[in-house]
This record gives structure tokens, C-alpha cells and sequence, in this order.
């Protein structure tokens, strides 16, 4: 862990070996100007993450009002049923330097109930979520251009374990690949490689695999679809896929509102997550 994160510091220094932007010199204590600001990109409401970063010396906020999410296991005879609320889960970002941010996710409230039908027993816990710190380099196309791409290492804080966490210090890094297509679509697909605590000291690795294809609809609403596919080398680990869709509205150049739904098409994926949540960018 502590190379990744040695790793994770150095990518800044590696942007300006990844071609000429089209804007330079900006930073955190030198914002870009209004007249020089990109179109707003965020990294929700999708599971595909944007490989575009927010500009330098902008901070933006984007967040779910609620985002719950529900599963019911009826393997070997049983009737299971696990549900989970996230109150307000925030990513509050900042752009450091014309190609790079820094992103602050925060998980305030966690809720999960877990109620076996056939025990007759449930089972549930509520407090602070996990809190998880990104940086996100763009190499390319972050103001122009037919394809972006970008990478964005991450850890997560070891926060004390309680009902909601395991404790654990994970992380990963999440490459991203955005393009155009004809008639007015879009796409961005990712891989994402997760190293995620195996609750006995040692650890696992997972992979997040997802393609998402959106179009404008209206002036201001737009809406996408993704497929999303999650593996992992757990024993006894069963693949998650899920089918996604979603919708878009752009108040002004700097709000955007969202709403949608991620459905699952594995027994192992929860049976559907419905979301609405909120962009703004300062």
C-alpha cells in the first residue's frame, strides 16, 4: 500500500510529459477564468467515472439526496433481504492544476438492514460511512478532442471498524477512457482494480469493468445507459452485473440534477438501486 500510495503522488509530475493542453499554467491559487471554462463533467450519475477533471482553482460538489439499495438472497432455500440507505453521500472536488483534481468522498449516514424471512431474525446497523480520497490526472482531451483519458488512484481512511466499516485501509486506481460517437452519442468505459481487505489481515482484489453511452435529448436533458460488471478472486466470489439507466438536467452551465436506477442481472448484484442526487460547480 504504501508504494501505491508513493505512486499516487508522483502522477502530477507525469502530466507534463502527456502532450500540451490546451489551457496551461492555472492552478489552485490561479483559477481559470469564467470565459475559459470547460462544459461541466461529473463523475456521477453513472458508475463510469469522467475522465475529465473539474478546472484549476473551481471546487465542485456533487451528491445523492438518498441512494438505496435492495437485494433479496434466495440461494440454497433462503429468503434474505438486505437493504441499504446512504443519506446525502458527497464528492466534494477541487481542481489543482489544469489537469489534475483532488476528490473527498464522504458517506455521513449508512443504513443497513439485513432480515432473514426464514430465522425470523433481523439484523440492523446505522452510523458514518467511509470517507475516500482521489486524484484524478487527465493525460488527454480534457478540453477537446475526440477521445480523454485519464487515471485516478484512490484510498480509503482506516477509520475505527464499527457496524458500517471494517476499518481497513484499501485502495485502488480507476483508468478511464472517453470518446465521441457518430449521431450525437458519446461513451466512457473504465477499469477499475480494487485491493479490499479480506477480513482476516490479508487482502483481495476485485475488478470493476463498465461501458456507459449517452446522449443529449433536449438543450438540457440528456440521459445514458451502462452496463457495469464487478469480479474478484475471493473464494467463492460471484460475478455482479448490472444494467443501468439514467437522466440528466442541466439547470445552468454550473447545476446539473439527476435521477436514475441500477439494476442487477446476477443474483450476487443488488436487485435495483434508485438515485437522485445534485452537481454544482463554484
Amino acid at each position: 500500500m504504501r508504494k501505491f500510495l508513493h505512486a499516487a503522488a508522483a502522477l502530477p509530475l507525469l502530466v507534463a510529459g502527456a502532450g500540451a493542453a490546451a489551457k496551461s499554467g492555472h492552478s489552485l491559487a490561479r483559477p481559470v477564468p469564467a470565459s475559459l471554462l470547460r462544459e461541466l463533467s461529473t463523475d456521477r450519475p453513472d458508475q463510469t467515472e469522467s475522465p475529465y477533471t473539474v478546472d484549476a482553482g473551481r471546487f465542485q460538489v456533487e451528491l445523492d439526496f438518498v441512494h438505496h439499495a435492495s437485494r433479496r438472497d434466495t440461494s440454497g432455500g433462503g429468503s434474505v433481504r438486505t437493504r441499504n440507505w446512504r443519506i446525502a453521500p458527497v464528492n466534494l472536488k477541487v481542481g489543482l492544476l489544469d489537469r489534475v483534481d483532488l476528490q473527498l468522498l464522504v458517506d455521513p449516514l449508512v443504513n443497513s438492514r439485513v432480515e432473514d424471512r426464514i430465522a425470523g431474525t433481523t439484523e440492523e446497523v446505522s452510523g458514518f460511512g467511509d470517507v475516500t480520497t482521489r486524484l484524478k490526472v487527465n493525460f488527454w482531451g480534457n478540453d477537446g478532442g475526440s477521445t480523454a483519458f485519464a487515471i485516478m488512484p484512490f484510498v480509503k481512511w482506516p477509520l475505527p471498524a464499527s457496524g458500517v466499516r471494517n476499518g481497513a485501509t484499501e485502495g485502488g486506481v480507476i483508468f478511464i477512457l472517453g470518446f465521441q460517437l457518430p449521431g450525437g452519442w458519446s461513451s466512457a468505459a473504465m477499469t477499475e482494480l480494487d485491493i479490499v481487505s479480506d477480513g482476516a489481515g490479508g487482502r483481495d482484489t476485485e475488478w470493476v469493468n463498465s461501458i456507459t453511452f449517452a446522449h443529449d435529448l433536449t438543450d438540457r436533458l440528456g440521459g445514458y445507459l451502462e452496463l457495469v460488471a464487478v469480479t474478484g478472486d475471493a473464494p467463492g466470489f460471484k460475478w455482479q452485473g448490472q444494467f443501468d439507466a439514467g437522466l440528466t438536467y442541466a439547470l445552468d452551465d454550473n447545476t446539473q440534477l439527476d435521477l436514475g436506477c441500477n439494476f442487477g442481472v446476477t443474483d450476487s448484484a443488488p436487485d435495483y438501486q434508485p438515485f437522485a442526487g445534485l452537481s454544482r460547480r463554484f
